[in-house]
């Protein structure tokens, strides 16, 4: 994939910031006059005034109204009685996936098949050098269009070249005629395990759709972007996050290539943001850590803590695995994406390494066939495991009480749940939807709940999934009371899950994600204060400043 006219905009844009980003302050600084909160080893929120931060990037102490500030600091802060909070971390997303969004053609506003159509067709006029037009974020439910778009309609709108753009949700892909036939995909073309080619109807003929596995039918002669190219993604994929204020992320899903890209970003120092990686699948794995997780590289900002392993599709696609059909879609239970051994062999090979696991369950026969494996693999792999269940959307209400058992993180994400509520209505009939995105009764479980925000599937806006976490509405207050409210969470879990819970989720409990004595000192300048903030009011929270281990990384205005 040749990105030769953003390239050179995307170049010039980020060159001068990744520069200025490159010089590392060694000083003692105390950030005064500040509204400083953080969440404290119960749970809880304490309140602080002043924060002292070592020439290491540590923080060394913070003060509260009584304490007397240090006499002699290299530097002073005056915080202008600024709301200081942690950086946020996401728990849950792809950030060379975000990267790629903002470089590539993103159909996540579009809200009709024809607005579709005309962005693509536009897209694929402002750039009729690329070989290919690929992109994401397009979504049927929210076009309303009661079905998958075909690739009729796609050549409609380009015709001349190969056309690829995932679904929102990154498990299904749309591709035009020409992407078919560069494929060498036919009629004749099978299912793959785990995927599904949509047919025309009464033939075999491929529709335009590829659900999960089949996707990779299409992806493989995608051309891969190059390594330049992979740099300028990273570098977007970090403004994005540094601007909304997010200071760290489990990265879900990271290759070879990936890895390769954050390393080369450490070592010139333009890797500010910190990132918890999961190789994706056990081949990546191994090859990027070899026996087992590496050691925490770049002052904490980079580390492969396991593997993300994928057992079912997306509700959106009807590919999550469910225990009973689809209620609009009768017959259909989902796809598994691997069967019982191949999951148990895939844990075992990770677990045996120390390894942590990352999986991926969304249906509740999905989620329960993960919580099995887990059962029976705890007593073969003790110790503090952290198995991690990313997403766990539907959950047999029978089976909840199972993720109070050996450990188990609850990795999930509320925007999701504020997106996706008509269409888990209409795919889910009422008895099912008790313990569906059930935040509070998975808490009360006793599993551990890190929150993220799945981006680029959603925005990585950590403020509208605080809101979201605690109000069950969407941006527009819908519906009035919160959908099923008694599955929202405390103001102080919600920042837990973004903070703390999600540091310790990838074993970085002590390196960062709370202002104490001893972590670095990640933290946010914002507009409000999240504790007493409306729902919409936290939706409205403007970022003012990002630090990074005591530095200054990104400024509003700048």
């Amino acid at each position: 994939m040749r990105m030769q006219l953003l390239r050179t905009a995307c170049k010039l844009a980020l060159a001068l910031p990744a520069l200025v980003l490159a010089q590392t302050a060694q000083a003692d600084v105390l950030v005064d006059n500040i509204q400083g909160l953080t969440i404290d080893e119960d749970g809880e929120v304490d309140r602080f005034e002043a924060m002292w931060i070592d020439d290491e990037g540590r923080v060394k102490q913070v003060f509260d109204s009584r304490d007397r500030r240090p006499v002699r600091t290299d530097y002073r802060v005056d915080g202008q009685g600024r709301v200081v909070v942690p950086g946020m971390i996401d728990a849950h997303l792809h950030v060379m996936g975000l990267g790629f969004g903002a470089l590539t053609l993103d159909l996540s506003q579009t809200r009709s098949l024809a607005e579709a159509q005309e962005a693509i067709r536009a897209f694929a006029a402002e750039n009729p050098e690329r070989p290919w037009i690929i992109g994401r974020g397009w979504n049927q439910e929210l076009w309303g269009l009661g079905r998958f778009p075909t690739a009729a309609e796609l050549d409609a709108a380009v015709s001349d070249r190969p056309v690829y753009l995932e679904r929102v949700d990154g498990h299904a892909g749309w591709a035009n005629t020409r992407a078919i036939a560069a494929a060498g995909i036919s009629a004749d073309t099978k299912d793959p395990a785990g995927g599904r080619i949509e047919r025309i109807a009464g033939s075999q003929t491929p529709a335009g759709v590829f659900v999960d596995a089949a996707g990779e039918l299409v992806q493989k002669a995608v051309p891969p972007p190059r390594p330049d190219d992979r740099d300028v993604a990273l570098l977007a994929a970090q403004r994005r996050l540094l601007s909304s204020g997010v200071t760290a992320a489990a990265d879900m899903g990271t290759t070879i290539e990936d890895w390769q890209t954050y390393r080369r970003a450490g070592d010139i120092g333009t890797l500010k943001m910190r990132i918890m990686a999961y190789a994706h699948g056990v081949d990546a794995m191994e090859l990027i850590g070899g026996p087992a997780p590496t050691p925490w590289l770049y002052d904490d900002r980079l580390r492969l803590n396991g593997v993300k392993l994928y057992l079912d599709g997306a509700l959106g696609s009807r590919g999550a695995w469910l225990l009973e059909p689809y209620a609009d879609d009768p017959g259909n239970t989902g796809l598994p994406l691997m069967t019982q051994a191949q999951l148990r062999n895939l844990m075992s090979r990770a677990a045996m390494e120390d390894f942590q696991l990352a999986i991926h369950a969304i249906g509740d026969s999905a989620n329960r066939e993960v919580l099995e494996a887990i059962e029976e693999l705890s007593s073969s792999y003790p110790g503090d495991r952290r198995w991690r269940i990313e997403h766990a959307q539907i959950v047999d209400p029978a089976d909840i009480p199972l993720f109070g058992r050996n450990g188990i993180i609850a990795s999930m994400q509320p925007v999701h749940q504020t997106s996706d509520r008509t269409m888990v209505e209409a795919r889910l009939d009422p008895p099912r939807l008790a313990g569906a995105y059930a935040w509070a009764s998975l808490d009360e479980a006793g599993s551990r709940l890190a929150f993220g925000s799945d981006a680029p599937v959603e925005s990585p806006d950590p403020f509208a999934g605080l809101a979201a976490a605690i109000s069950r509405t969407d941006a527009e207050g819908m519906p009035p009371g919160g959908w099923m409210p008694e599955q929202a969470v405390s103001r102080e879990m919600a920042l837990a899950g973004f903070t703390s819970n999600a540091a310790y989720a990838g074993f970085a409990e002590g390196r960062f994600g709370r202002l104490v004595p001893g972590e670095r000192a990640d933290f946010l300048f914002i507009d409000r204060d999240p504790m007493i903030a409306s729902p919409a009011e936290l939706r409205a929270t403007r970022v003012l400043e990002t630090w990074i281990g005591g530095e200054r990384v990104w400024r509003r205005g700048d």
